[in-house]
């Protein structure tokens, strides 16, 4: 069975940036692939450009068994687009804003009526239906952006970090969501810079860093690709870190990670709890006193630093896309408008060139 989506040797460059260097992945069909990377890796470039709204300088994609170059508009009609800021209409409430995605992908008013109402119900959106979308909350905007993004039932999903702000709670609502597509059947390509989120929601995750795919595998795959295990400890005394680190360092298998402010200290080690008894016994030879110390497996933010050298940010600001997933230009660097894939425009229903939210700008550029 051909992937849901693929990507082949994807290049694009702004100006002296490239932000995509040889990208290629695959999704198959009814699975998620996390995509992992640090600011400006690539990502929200490699969303926009298997979404039509970017095109490549070269390389090749297909969506749903459609080329992304040769048939953006088909694409178009195939996919849903969720990215990092919630793309509504503040001045329209929440039933108009589905309302108005549904009418811009061809349906008639009748049908767009019904799906936005069963929208709103199963976003637990009902009570706030009549209400403008510039007086909701933050986790309530974020569930009527991935509304909107669902409207005509797409088989693929592009969600751009779509828990990005959200509390604990929103973010846990959000996932059950996404899972509940997934169980449906709709293929999801996620970038998230939450490894929890990819922990939990992804069949696979692909690490990208510098506009290329550096490693690729389950989570737990990525994990064993490290090796090892890791002791962590917190030590009680923030002037006895140094001595800490000193007397970890030769049970270490590579450099201890110091998080200063914390005083918590992780080397990678082997031996399980062998050498845990004895880094105890070390310390307490040393007279440093711990408040914690325990041993684990690696984590996906110990791949993620690995990997990538960088610990995993919280807020994503695609240098390579300007600034902004949702098709605003950002302020410095290099724009990452460019045009959408050759076809029809991808305008937004005010009629702009691309300026308005993606999704809205998806929508309008479906065939009719």
């Amino acid at each position: 069975m051909a992937p849901a989506i693929q990507a082949e040797n994807l290049v694009k460059t702004f100006g002296d940036v490239r932000a995509l260097d040889g990208v290629s992945l695959d999704v198959p069909e009814g699975t998620v692939l996390g995509l992992l990377g640090p600011n400006g890796a690539g990502k929200t470039t490699t969303v926009r450009v298997l979404a039509t709204l970017l095109r490549p300088d070269s390389g090749r994609a297909v969506v749903a068994g459609v080329d992304v170059l040769k048939h953006p508009n088909k694409v178009r009609s195939l996919i849903g687009l969720s990215g990092q800021y919630a793309a509504v209409d503040e001045y329209l409430t929440g039933f108009e804003n589905l309302q108005m995605v549904g009418e811009l992908y061809q349906m008639s008013a009748r049908q767009a009526k019904v799906r936005a109402l069963e929208l709103l119900e199963w976003f637990n959106l009902t009570e706030a239906k009549d209400r403008t979308a510039k007086t909701y909350s933050g986790g309530m905007r974020r569930r009527l952006d991935l509304a909107a993004a669902l409207v005509v039932r797409p088989p693929v999903m592009f969600l751009d970090e779509p828990t990005t702000g959200l509390d604990p709670r929103n973010r846990l609502a959000l996932w059950e969501v996404i899972e509940t597509l997934v169980e449906q059947g709709t293929t999801l390509l996620l970038t998230t810079q939450y490894l929890e989120e990819a922990d939990r929601l992804a069949h696979d995750i692909a690490v990208v860093d510098h506009g290329r795919v550096i490693a690729r595998g389950t989570a737990d795959q990525l994990k064993a690709q490290i090796g090892g295990e890791r002791i962590e400890v917190v030590v009680h005394e923030p002037g006895l870190v140094a001595d800490a680190v000193a007397a970890l360092s030769g049970y270490a298998l590579g450099e201890p990670a110091v998080e200063k402010n914390t005083r918590r200290i992780t080397v990678p080690v082997s031996g399980g709890a062998r050498v845990l008894a004895d880094v105890i016994r070390e310390l307490d030879a040393r007279g440093i006193e711990i408040d914690d110390i325990g041993l684990r497996r690696p984590t996906l933010d110990d791949v993620f630093l690995t990997l990538t050298g960088h610990v995993a940010e919280t807020v994503e600001e695609e240098s390579g896309s300007g600034g902004r997933g949702r098709g605003g230009r950002g302020k410095g660097g290099p724009s990452a408008e460019g045009p959408p894939a050759e076809g029809p425009s991808a305008e937004g229903p005010d009629g702009s060139d691309g300026q308005g939210p993606d999704k809205q700008a998806v929508a309008a550029g479906t065939e009719r």
